[in-house]
């Protein structure tokens, strides 16, 4: 059962969808990098509550590796697109 609750999860975590983030505003961009950090959180308090129920070692180690690559990718790539919408919309208009 742990084994496919695991299995559940990483699905989860690569099913995520990417977004154009390119074409979204600063509010938006900001609401989408709460989620993510927020869904990144979430996924490695389900994987530690899965650990104390008895998923081998491993299996939680290779979760938390996919989580933090998927959300990292996801994250990075909201934040880079954040940054460059307050640069061009606010830095750039002096």
């Amino acid at each position: 059962m742990s084994v496919e609750e695991i299995r559940r999860l990483i699905e989860e975590m690569n099913l995520r969808v990417s977004k154009d983030y390119q074409k979204i505003n600063i509010e938006q961009l900001s609401r989408e990098l709460r989620e993510a950090m927020q869904f990144e959180r979430q996924t490695f308090q389900r994987i530690d509550e899965l650990e104390k129920n008895g998923v081998e070692q491993d299996l939680a180690n290779y979760a938390r590796m996919i989580c933090k690559n998927t959300a990292g990718r996801e994250i990075a790539e909201i934040q880079e697109n954040y940054f460059k919408k307050i640069d061009n919309e606010y830095l750039n208009s002096n």
